[in-house]
C-alpha cells in the first residue's frame, strides 16, 4: 500500500509527490509569473509542516541525507559547467573581488551578526557564519531567468553564487574543526593537517576528473550516446572520492570538474550542458520541496524575535557592506553594485550543508547548535521571497535591466527584415539584425535598424549579443538549412513556441524536404524568402495598425484581405509573432504589425 495506517506514505509515493509538487510549482509560477523558488517553498511548508502529508524524515528515511549531498553536487556541478571564462568579459575583475575579497569579509561580518544579533555562542556563529557565505546558485539562475538582467551584473551574480558555494562549505569546515579541538582537546596540528590535505585531495581529483573526462570525449573514447551517462559516473565517483577524505569537500572537486569541462571546448558541450540544466531543475524542485516538508512545528518554534533581526540584519547590513567594501576600486558602474549588493538569496546548499554542521556541533556538546538549522531557513525562506519578488523591479530601477518588452533577433539581412524591423522598433518592440555579410546589412542600417555583423551560432555573437534582451528568433535568410539549424539550435534556449524561420521552398519531392520535426514555427501566411523580398520590391509596405473598440480585428481583416499580417504587440507589451494556420484574435489596444499591398500602403 501506498499509505500505511499511521498516515506514513512508501518512497516511492513520496517521491512522486514531491516531483509532482516541484514541477507543478515551476509551471504555476509560469503561468501566473510569479518566482518559481517562493511557490516551492511555500508547496514544501504546505505538505509537511502545515498539514502534515509528507514527513521526509518518517516517509524516506536515511536515504534524504545521501539525496541531497548527491542532488546538491550535481547542481554545483552544473553550475561549473556554465561557467566559460570567455563569459565573464567585464565582470571578472569583479568576481576575483568577491570571491578573495568577499568570501573572509562575508565569513567576518556573517559571524558577527550570529553572535550578537542572533546570539548564538562563537563556535556555532564561527562555523553558520562560514556557511553563510554562499549565496545559492539554485536560486540565482531562476531569479537571473525572471528579471532578464543585463550581461554584466547577472555574470557577477552567477559566478558569485557558484565559485562561493564551496567556498562557505569549506569554510564551515575549517571552523568546525577548530571547535572540534576546543571541545574534545585534540591536536590542532592533526585536524588543520587533515583539512589541509582533504583540500589539496579534493582539487586534484576535482582537475583530474574534468581533464580526463574532457581527452575521452576528444578523442572519441566514449560512444556519443553514453557521454552523459559516463559524465553522471564519473561526477559521483569524484564527489564521493574527495568526500570521503574530507567531508564538504567534495563540493570542491565537482565544481572545479565542471569548470574544466565549460572551458575545454568539447563539440558535444552543448548539448552536455542542456541536459544537466534540465536534470537540475528537476533537482532543484525535488530539494526545495524536501528540506522545507523536513521542518518540523517544534524546530519552526525556535525561531524567535532574535531570528526575524537576524534576518534583516544580513539582508541590510551584512551583505551590502561585504559588496560594497569587495567592489571598491573597480570600474563597475555604481547601480550594478548596488544590484549585486542587495541581491543575496541563499538556497539549498545553505540549509542542507547547516543542517549536516548543527547536527554534528549538537553531537559535540554545543546545544545553541540546535537554532542553526532554524535560522538556515529563515534565512533562506526571507531572501527567496525577497528578491523573488524586488529582484525584476529593483533591475528596472537601477537601469541594469534587459528591456521590458523583449525582443526580437532577426536572423539574415534583406529588404523584408530591414522593413519588418523598422516597423517593430515604430512599436517600441527592440530589434536586432544579423548577418555575416556586410552588404546584406545594408538596407536595415539605412533605416535605423541594429545590425550585428557575424553569424548568430558563433562565440562572436554568444559574448557580444546582450542575448536576455531578446525574447523571439526569427530565421529569415535565404537558405532554407541554415534557417532551420539556427531555428532547432537556439529552441531550447528560447523556447520553441519563441523561435520562428520563414517558409521553407517547397521541394518537388518529398524525400528531398527536410523533416517536419526540424526547425522553428513558420511565420506569416507560409511566405518564402523568395516571396517576400519579391512582394517588397513590389511596393508592398509594413504597416502598423492600433485596434479599438470602434476599429476591431474583424474591421481590419475586411480592409485588408490581401495583408500578411506577422505579429501583434498585446496592450500589456507582450509580442506575439503570427504563426501559419493560426487565426487572428486581438482585442483593443492590439497594434498588428502587417504587410500590405500598395493600394493599402498608405491610409
Amino acid at each position: 500500500m501506498a499509505i500505511a495506517a499511521d498516515g506514513a506514505m512508501s518512497p516511492v509515493t513520496a517521491f512522486a509527490l514531491i516531483g509532482a509538487l516541484g514541477v507543478g510549482a515551476q509551471w504555476l509560477a509560469w503561468r501566473l509569473r510569479l518566482p518559481a523558488i517562493v511557490l516551492m517553498l511555500a508547496a514544501g511548508l504546505m505538505v509537511g509542516p502545515v498539514l502534515g502529508i509528507l514527513d521526509p524524515t518518517r516517509d524516506i528515511g536515511s536515504l534524504m541525507g545521501p539525496m541531497i549531498s548527491v542532488a546538491v553536487a550535481i547542481i554545483l556541478f552544473e553550475g561549473g559547467i556554465t561557467l566559460n571564462f570567455h563569459a565573464l568579459g567585464g565582470a571578472a575583475k569583479g568576481v576575483r573581488r568577491l570571491v578573495i575579497v568577499g568570501a573572509p569579509l562575508g565569513w567576518l561580518l556573517s559571524t558577527l551578526a550570529l553572535r550578537y544579533v542572533a546570539g548564538l555562542d562563537w563556535g556555532s556563529a564561527a562555523v553558520f557564519g562560514g556557511i553563510m557565505i554562499v549565496t545559492g546558485p539554485t536560486v540565482i539562475a531562476p531569479l537571473l531567468r525572471q528579471a532578464r538582467m543585463q550581461r554584466r551584473p547577472a555574470a557577477l551574480l552567477q559566478w558569485e553564487a557558484i565559485v562561493n558555494d564551496p567556498v562557505g562549505a569549506l569554510a564551515a569546515v575549517l571552523a568546525f574543526q577548530v571547535v572540534v579541538v576546543l571541545q574534545t582537546g585534540q591536536g590542532l596540528a592533526a585536524n588543520g593537517g587533515a583539512f589541509v590535505i582533504g583540500l589539496v585531495f579534493a582539487a586534484l581529483v576535482g582537475v583530474a576528473c574534468g581533464w580526463g573526462t574532457a581527452q575521452a570525449f576528444r578523442r572519441a573514447l566514449v560512444p556519443e550516446y553514453m557521454k552523459v551517462p559516463v559524465l553522471f559516473v564519473v561526477l559521483l565517483a569524484c564527489f564521493a572520492a574527495s568526500d570521503a577524505v574530507l567531508h564538504e569537500s567534495g563540493l570542491l572537486a565537482v565544481t572545479l570538474m565542471g569548470l574544466w569541462i565549460a572551458n575545454a571546448d568539447l563539440p558535444s558541450y552543448v548539448e552536455l550542458r542542456r541536459f544537466k540544466e534540465h536534470a537540475t531543475i528537476l533537482l532543484v524542485s525535488g530539494v526545495f520541496i524536501l528540506l522545507a516538508a523536513a521542518m518540523q512545528p517544534e524546530t519552526l518554534a525556535l525561531l524567535d524575535w532574535r531570528a526575524l533581526a537576524f534576518v534583516v540584519v544580513v539582508i541590510v547590513a551584512v551583505r551590502p557592506l561585504t559588496v560594497l567594501i569587495s567592489l571598491l576600486g573597480t570600474d563597475l558602474p555604481w547601480a550594478e553594485r548596488l544590484l549585486v549588493a542587495f541581491t543575496g538569496p541563499r538556497g539549498v546548499v545553505l540549509v542542507a550543508v547547516a543542517g549536516l554542521f548543527g547536527e554534528r556541533l549538537v553531537s559535540l556538546g554545543v546545544e545553541d547548535a540546535a537554532r542553526i538549522g532554524p535560522l538556515a531557513f529563515a534565512l533562506v525562506a526571507g531572501t527567496v521571497v525577497l528578491h523573488g519578488f524586488t529582484l525584476t523591479p529593483m533591475a528596472r530601477a537601477l537601469g541594469v535591466a534587459s528591456r521590458e518588452i523583449p525582443g526580437v533577433l532577426l536572423v539574415g539581412g534583406s529588404k523584408w527584415a530591414a522593413a519588418f524591423g523598422e516597423a517593430l522598433q515604430s512599436a517600441e518592440v527592440p530589434v536586432l539584425v544579423l548577418d555575416g555579410n556586410h552588404a546584406r546589412l545594408r538596407s536595415a542600417r539605412e533605416a535605423g535598424v541594429p545590425v550585428f555583423y557575424g553569424d548568430i551560432l558563433s562565440e562572436a555573437a554568444e559574448h557580444g549579443v546582450e542575448i536576455m534582451s531578446y525574447g523571439k528568433v526569427i530565421a529569415a535568410t535565404d537558405n532554407d538549412a541554415y534557417n532551420t539549424l539556427v531555428a532547432t539550435d537556439l529552441a531550447p534556449e528560447f523556447g520553441r513556441d519563441n523561435v520562428f524561420q520563414l517558409q521553407r521552398v517547397k521541394q518537388e519531392s518529398a524525400r528531398h524536404a527536410m523533416p517536419a520535426t526540424l526547425g522553428g514555427r513558420a511565420l506569416g501566411q507560409g511566405q518564402s524568402y523568395f516571396e517576400l523580398n519579391l512582394l517588397i520590391s513590389e511596393g508592398w509596405a509594413m504597416k502598423v495598425t492600433r485596434l479599438s473598440e470602434e476599429f476591431t480585428a474583424e474591421d481590419w481583416a475586411a480592409m485588408n484581405p490581401r495583408a500578411i499580417l506577422l505579429a501583434r504587440l498585446q496592450p500589456n507589451g507582450d509580442l506575439r509573432l503570427h504563426a501559419e494556420g493560426k487565426t487572428l484574435e486581438a482585442g483593443p489596444d492590439t497594434r498588428l504589425v502587417a504587410m500590405v499591398p500598395p493600394e493599402n500602403a498608405v491610409s
